[in-house]
This record gives structure tokens, C-alpha cells and sequence, in this order.
């Protein structure tokens, strides 16, 4: 079983003998690496781990529901806190520890007087309807990584912009930690699996996957071929039309560039070079809100 931790200080006194010089003279650093989530796991979180596993030698596993992501109205207080089961899930893949710290322990002061703002790169995508959610981000995982200190931290690529975020962080504040975005795990019929896809009813469980497959479709008709932009929008409109009659309600189906910039373009067509974008989409399906992506390879910027 992992070893669990409430308090920094323990955690930080665990983590010590991994770093550096020990008491005799002898230098026994092993590589640590940090999974942030909130806890209630399923097979992606586990995925996480397991990518750890192969990377260091000392995985650290924090589980946190942080207060600060969450705007007014959102599901903080229901959020599902299950942490007896994620420990014993965590023990299957073998994490070390477990850091499990409180409001409290976090956050001396709620809210923060300190701020880590993410700028610009916010105001798109989530951040449009989620005002404030990547500050709340960017503050405990800039927590985490002064508390864990570990040489590489591992996120899953379906929080895209998050996962730009916390790359922009780490470059901007130079902390000397590997980030590493790990593939989308999904069910079998193509869903990314996530904490809120237990919010899902019987009935729109069955609808969800059209997402992932409507970005499938999407990915298909804008690769390899060379399009008008006007085109280009034309089967973005489509794609947002079929998704939205089954009854999802979006909050965004974008295409962007790698860094999230909108794709540039100097013509009416796209035939000089090809170019490697990302379809971004997040959507609500009664209680829950969906997140996915797709990349898709153009014949030039959209």
C-alpha cells in the first residue's frame, strides 16, 4: 500500500532520503515524480501511475480537491471524495505515496492573498466560461511542485489547455521539472473516461461517445485534403450541428495550433505546406461537462 500523508512537513521529511547525499556520504538520488489530481480515480489516473512507474524511481500521488478551480455554482461541494478507494486502487500500480493534505493544510489563508496568474492563454476556450478556473490551477500546482519537488510531473493531454498552462508555468517560473502530457485514455466505445462521467445518466452515457466520434469525423474530412477557409468553417459548423442535436450543449469546438494560437492563414487555400492542429472541444450532456480533443494534419494553416 502506499504510504499516506496529510501534513507537507512529513511528506517533505519522506521525501528527503531520495535526494542528494545521504548521512554516510554516499549519493543515492532517485528520480521522484508527481500525478496531481483530485482523487475519485479511474483507469486514466491509473494510466498516470503507471507512465510515473516507468519514468522514476519514487511516484508521489497528490489527491486534492482544490477549492480555488471551482467558480460559483460548480460542483466543489459534490464533487466525489473517495479517498479509502483511490488508495487502494493506487496500491495496484504500485505508487509510493500518497499526499492527502486538507483545505487547511493548503491553504492557511482562503482565498490566497498570492496569486499565480496564467495571462493571456486563459482567455479562450475554458477560461471564456470558466473565468478564474487556471488561476485557481496555476497556484496549487505551483503548491505542489514546491512541496513535492520532483524531477518530472505527469498530466493526461485531455485538460489540453491546462496541460499549455502548466508548461507555461514551469518555463516561466524555472522549475527544473519534466512535464510529461500522457495519451487520452478512453472506454471501449471511444469516451474519455473522467471523475464527471459518473454525473452521466443511463441514457446520455449512451450519447457521449458521439463527441469523441463526431471529432473523428471532423479530423477525417479536414485531413490530407486541400480546403477553402470558408470551407474549412463550413465542416466545423456541421460537426457543431450534429453534436448539438443529440442533445449536448457546447461551450466550444475550436481548432487551434499545438500552442493554442488560431490557426494563420494568407489564402483562400490550403496548398503550400502541411501543418499538425488540434480540434478542441468541451460540451455539457445534462450534469456533466465533456472535454476532448482531437489532432488532425492539414495541408496548410487553417
Amino acid at each position: 500500500m502506499p504510504i499516506v500523508h496529510h501534513r507537507i512537513s512529513t511528506l517533505r521529511d519522506a521525501l528527503q532520503p531520495y535526494r542528494g547525499l545521504q548521512n554516510d556520504g554516499q549519493s543515492r538520488s532517485q528520480r521522484i515524480a508527481l500525478v496531481p489530481t483530485m482523487g475519485n480515480l479511474h483507469a486514466g489516473h491509473l494510466e498516470l501511475v503507471r507512465i510515473a512507474k516507468q519514468r522514476a524511481e519514487v511516484v508521489v500521488v497528490s489527491i486534492f480537491v482544490n477549492p480555488t478551480q471551482f467558480g460559483v455554482g460548480e460542483d466543489f461541494d459534490s464533487y466525489p471524495r473517495t479517498l479509502d478507494e483511490d488508495i487502494a486502487k493506487l496500491a495496484t500500480v504500485d505508487a509510493d505515496y500518497v499526499f492527502a493534505p486538507s483545505i487547511d493544510e493548503m491553504y492557511p489563508v482562503l482565498p490566497p492573498p498570492t496569486t499565480v496568474l496564467a495571462g493571456a492563454i486563459t482567455d479562450q476556450l475554458c477560461g471564456q466560461t470558466r473565468p478564474g478556473h487556471f488561476d485557481g490551477v496555476g497556484i496549487v500546482v505551483a503548491k505542489l511542485f514546491n512541496i513535492v519537488q520532483p524531477d518530472m510531473a505527469i498530466f493526461g493531454q485531455k485538460d489540453y489547455q491546462q496541460l499549455a498552462i502548466i508548461k507555461q508555468l514551469v518555463r516561466d517560473l524555472s522549475y527544473p521539472i519534466e512535464i510529461v502530457g500522457a495519451p487520452i485514455v478512453r472506454a471501449d466505445d471511444g469516451l474519455a473516461l473522467s471523475s464527471r462521467n459518473q454525473y452521466l445518466s443511463e441514457t446520455e452515457r449512451q450519447i457521449a461517445p458521439i463527441l469523441h466520434q463526431e471529432l473523428q469525423r471532423l479530423a477525417h474530412e479536414l485531413e490530407n485534403h486541400t480546403l477553402s477557409v470558408q470551407e474549412s468553417k463550413a465542416l466545423l459548423a456541421k460537426a457543431h450541428n450534429r453534436i448539438t442535436e443529440v442533445g449536448f450543449v457546447i461551450d466550444y469546438l475550436e481548432i487551434k495550433t499545438e500552442s493554442l494560437d488560431a490557426p494563420r492563414h494568407t489564402t483562400d487555400s490550403f496548398n503550400v505546406e502541411r501543418k499538425d492542429l488540434i480540434i478542441l472541444v468541451a460540451a455539457w450532456l445534462g450534469r456533466a461537462r465533456l472535454l476532448d480533443n482531437q489532432r488532425v494534419t492539414v495541408n496548410q494553416p487553417l
